[in-house]
């Protein structure tokens, strides 16, 4: 098979420019996973290297899984000996091979975001701070902006000019205690650690930069500093770095995304090879013409000229309805005609939106229409209370120092250890200097209660505790995944807990189906399968549990569509104050982001795409009338096919100006009452139920027979006295 055969003469280019460092400027559509895995295989295949020299980093699971497969075909299977996955993943096998050489336990345990808000609440108090006063959601998010700079609690310290920074400083001084003690670490850990590791230990470093003689990295406009350091450690050496990105479609400063790095490379690297992949394979000439002038008016961009081969299609049709419950409408019943018209079906369907709190009106209207939809973003299997109790009970075997997890079953099923008693557990064990689960093997280990404040009841629970905790770690050296996993659920008495649940057999089916992830690292060694699971899961994302249905329509934000598409987008919610979001319009930079990210989810459609907005909303407790989003005055009219659900009128946007108002067909003069009989060429026969002088216009509410209340301008509503 020859590798180039496909390719275009742009991603021919990308492939074959092995020497030095290059970048890859990639627009959306524009092949950019072809040309990552078909450069990966001609280095194994044409150049000749072992594909144990390769490192390949993506920034999901799923986008890892899809890039592995693909190599698999290319290479026949060969890809065994390649490091390829996500900058988290690749550093967690990092730490748990060398992290020793700078104090981590192997056997860490990574806390997820529920973990590090619960260590959170527990380091305020511990520091004298209420967490009902001091959010820990805005505490743990600058403790991670810190650790993507590299920024110590000591450095946080020293340099606090508010407050709330000083605060900060504090509880992540306590944070980092709290960790370290459970043998555990966060997200940003992974990341932060390898870079420091690598810089107190040259040694290590340099087995790392021996071995890589080529880095690819995918997604690197999402990268932050942590990551780009990483990336020139490794890559230092050979210089053989290759990174493949898009600043059209940096989306994510709010996870410390540094637009910067994919910005600065060419001066961080001279001699960097710049190839530009500007041919669209994904969407229609209109849709991909619409995007390019969303994205025109960007500043501090680097240019492409997106073009494509493929037909021109529709256009993008701009919708506009009077309230969000008629936007949903809308969305369910253009959904339901294309269905019924056999030109799509349900899994080809994407709802996309700015903010989770859109979905409530969304979901209301699918289910109350009986059309199937996938809530990304909802509640994760991995997060369900069932699942994460087994996971803990894991954690706890692969370190028992954990004390999230322990704290999180040490009662579950009920042992008679209740708030209070684990609340006196965590005083005795601080007031001597141990870990919690050392405190309860003390416990075990005296014949004495009377030397514990706890009653002998409660002793004699916690040490029984502690006694299962001790067995289940010591068989985790011999049995294998599914043994192991077999018999925490036994020991623990888990099962025997859900049967007495209502709903007891559903969650048990979710156990089963935790067994089957299990399942599939029998294979490995004792110790090592537990160890892929727990990182499997720690590591898992939305997106990766995305399940593609035929019929089931996919509701996601923006953010998470990015690096998927669909045949047919619905992005709602086009106006000023939700896309942009009213948070980033006094802000150049924001504003800049949200620009970006409306590109980001015109580009996800293949052959449809509607702009959906409403005249007025009623989001997270108020109620407003909202502008048109600028962003699509930024699309030519002719570019666009527009109508008006709530005017059954044809409209660009709601005109704001006498003269706009005439040119749209005059103010009408005549006067309705309520009462009054009206007929409307498109709702029919009606009421009407209110009337008003609004500025220059009037607006009638209409009850209309089977079309319902409609508010509608009288300068747009061609309505008549019946």
């Amino acid at each position: 098979m020859d590798i180039l055969a496909d390719l275009n003469p742009a991603q021919r280019e990308a492939v074959e420019a092995i020497e030095g460092p290059v970048l890859i400027l990639a627009g959306p559509g524009s092949g950019k996973t072809r040309v990552i895995t078909h450069r990966v295989a001609y280095l194994v295949r044409v150049v000749g290297v072992n594909p144990r020299r390769i490192m390949a980093v993506t920034f999901t699971n799923k986008a890892a899984r899809e890039m592995e497969a693909r190599l698999n075909r290319l290479l026949s299977g060969s890809v065994k000996d390649l490091t390829l996955g996500t900058f988290h993943a690749i550093c967690a096998r990092i730490l748990r091979r060398d992290g020793q050489a700078a104090g981590i336990d192997p056997r860490f345990v990574i806390y997820d975001d529920d973990d590090q808000i619960s260590v959170l609440k527990k380091s305020l108090q511990e520091v004298g701070l209420d967490p009902k006063q001091y959010a820990p959601r805005a505490i743990q998010s600058a403790i991670s902006s810190a650790k993507s700079q590299m920024i110590t609690p000591a450095d946080y310290l020293l340099h606090g000019r508010s407050y709330f920074e000083e605060v900060v400083a504090r509880v992540y001084e306590q944070y980092e205690k709290r960790l370290a003690e459970s043998s555990a670490l966060d997200f940003d850990d992974l990341l932060m650690k390898t870079v420091q590791l690598f810089r107190q230990h040259p040694d290590v470093l340099q087995r790392y930069q021996e071995r890589y003689l080529h880095v690819q990295v995918d997604e690197f406009q999402d990268t932050n500093l942590v990551q780009y350091e990483l990336v020139k450690q490794i890559a230092a050496k050979y210089r053989n770095v290759c990174v493949v990105g898009d600043p059209d479609q940096s989306i994510y400063s709010w996870r410390s995304a540094d637009l910067r790095n994919i910005l600065n490379f060419e001066k961080d690297y001279p001699d960097a090879k710049v190839v530009l992949l500007e041919q669209n394979y994904r969407s229609t000439g209109k849709i991909l013409e619409a995007a390019s002038h969303v994205i025109a008016a960007a500043r501090h961009r680097k240019p492409k000229d997106l073009w494509t081969e493929n037909e021109p299609g529709q256009p993008p049709c701009v919708i506009e309805t009077y309230t969000e419950q008629e936007e949903a409408q809308f969305v369910v019943g253009e959904i339901d005609r294309l269905v019924s018209g056999g030109e799509v079906t349900g899994g080809d369907c994407a709802v996309m939106y700015r903010t989770n709190a859109q979905s409530r009106v969304l979901e209301e209207a699918f289910i109350r229409y009986g059309m199937p939809y996938k809530l990304v973003a909802g509640t994760r299997f991995y997060e369900r209370r069932e699942v994460k109790d087994i996971i803990a009970y894991l954690r706890l075997v692969q370190n028992p120092y954990d004390a999230v997890s322990l704290r999180r079953v040490i009662n579950v099923p009920q042992r008679g250890i209740g708030q209070r008693s684990l609340d006196e557990l965590g005083q005795w064990a601080s007031s001597r200097g141990v870990p919690e689960y050392r405190a309860l093997q003390l416990i075990a280990e005296s014949r004495d209660s009377a030397d514990f404040p706890f009653s002998p009841r409660t002793v004699k629970a916690l040490a029984g505790f502690a006694a299962m905790v001790g067995d289940l770690a010591e068989r985790r050296r011999e049995a294998s995944m599914l043994e192991l996993f077999d018999l925490v659920v036994e020991r623990s008495g888990y099962r025997q807990y859900l049967a007495g649940l209502v709903d007891g057999e559903e969650r048990w089916e979710n156990i089963l189906e935790l067994r089957g992830v299990a399942q599939e690292n029998r294979d490995l060694p004792p110790g090592e399968g537990l160890t892929a699971l727990l990182e499997k899961v720690a590591l898992v994302s939305d997106v990766d549990e995305l399940e593609e249905k035929p019929d089931t329509v996919t509701l996601i934000t923006l953010h998470q569509a990015k690096g998927l598409e669909f045949p047919v987008v619905f992005i709602v919610g086009m106006e000023d104050g939700i896309l942009p979001h009213f948070k980033s319009i006094d802000d150049p930079e924001q504003l800049e982001e949200e620009r970006r990210l409306c590109y980001v989810g015109i580009t996800r459609a293949r052959q449809r795409v509607y702009l959906v907005r409403a005249f007025r909303r009623h989001l997270m407790g108020s109620s407003a009338v909202n502008r048109p989003s600028r962003f699509l005055q930024d699309i030519p009219r002719h570019l666009v096919a527009s109508s008006s659900v709530w005017e059954g009128e044809d409209s660009w946007s709601t005109p704001s100006s006498v003269e706009e108002r005439k040119a749209a067909g005059g103010v009408g003069s005549a006067a309705f009452k309520p009462g009054d009989h009206v007929l409307h060429e498109q709702f029919g026969e009606g009421v009407v139920v209110s009337y008003r002088v609004v500025k220059n216009d009037a607006e009638v509410v209409v009850a209309f027979d089977g079309a319902g209340v409609k508010r509608l301008l009288l300068s747009f509503a061609k309505i008549e006295k019946v």
